[in-house]
């Protein structure tokens, strides 16, 4: 009885401590995708880009808001001279072209969005083709997005941003590595 509560013993110890020793082999190294593409010179072209298609979509909106503000003031000026029939009737006129307007915002946000995501998404691929090399060049098996992290043992951790800006033939600055650690 007292040999089988000894294998016992000694089985729950060592499950309990393969995963520490498993943990202690395993290679780390973190980066931020996010700061190496904004450093990318398709980067700047993008936000060039999405600049202009900002400044259309608020000049279109700005032309619906100027509408509605000048069909309020003629409906204003108007209102004591129509039955309450018609002013229900405006008022709802008006309330459907606000909606319609904030529907539009909204529409036209959502685009910006996708095609700014749009964008991105070759930039991103890249990065994410360069960090998967790094990684089976350097033996590491798991990278992490620097953002995610509260603290890092540089010993035990590695950054990989300037590796990944020198495959994608991009100079980043120190300081912008020293911020992630």
């Amino acid at each position: 009885m007292r040999f089988a509560k000894a294998i016992i013993a000694a089985l729950v110890l060592i499950t309990v401590s393969m995963p520490v020793v498993q943990a202690q082999s395993l290679k780390i190294g973190y980066a931020d995708p996010e700061v190496i593409i904004t450093y990318m010179p398709e980067y700047q072209t993008i936000q060039q880009q999405m600049a202009a298609e900002y400044q259309t979509s608020q000049e279109a909106l700005q032309s619906l808001a100027a509408d509605f503000q000048e069909r309020v003031a003629t409906y204003q000026k108007q209102q004591p001279l129509l039955s309450a029939e018609r002013q229900a009737e405006r008022e709802a006129e008006l309330a459907a072209l606000q909606q319609e307007i904030q529907q539009s915002a909204a529409q036209k946000d959502a685009e910006l969005e996708t095609k700014n995501a749009e964008l991105m998404a070759p930039l991103l691929e890249r990065v994410q083709i360069v960090i998967d090399e790094l990684a089976a060049e350097l033996g590491l098996d798991l990278v992490i997005r620097s953002p995610a992290l509260l603290f890092v043992n540089e010993d035990k951790v590695k950054n990989i941003n300037i590796e990944i800006a020198q495959k994608l033939g991009v100079e980043i600055e120190d300081e912008a590595t020293a911020a992630q650690n």
